[in-house]
């Protein structure tokens, strides 16, 4: 069994980094996944962050009809007419129900049309779709 060794960089105070050590490595970081300050936005729509676990309820063609088990997904961003989110496993249907927690124990359900979908290098999916309708949450 190998053992890890962690060699930090930057200033170190009694064995600690300093924030400003720490502050340093995370911009340099977000230097690379945003180049040149920020990030070329195409679409029409503002998107939000939206890191919440999302139920989605797998739906047959006609938008009504269950199509198996409901999936725990991870949500990425949100928009007025959209919802992107991370998965580990392909999707078995291209319309879902998604239920979108309100944050007071109440939430709100949209039925989701699937459109974008991708593999990422870290084995998993990223999917993306425009909301349909609003519906009762299952």
């Amino acid at each position: 069994m190998s053992t890890l060794v962690c060699e930090p960089t930057g200033s170190q105070v009694d064995g600690r980094q300093t924030d400003d050590a720490v502050r340093k490595q995370v911009w340099k970081l977000l230097a690379a996944v945003y180049p040149g300050g920020h990030l070329v936005e195409r679409r029409a729509d503002q998107r939000y962050p939206y890191p919440r676990l999302i139920t989605l309820h797998p739906m047959r063609r006609d938008g009504r009809t269950p199509a198996g088990p409901p999936l725990t997904v991870v949500g990425k961003h949100l928009s007025e007419r959209g919802l992107g989110f991370f998965h580990p496993e392909p999707l078995p249907q291209r319309l879902v129900v998604v239920s979108l927690d309100k944050g007071d124990g109440r939430g709100l359900s949209f039925l989701l049309d699937v459109h974008r979908c991708r593999f990422t290098p870290q084995g998993w999916y990223e999917s993306g779709g425009r909301f349909v309708a609003a519906v009762p949450t299952p």
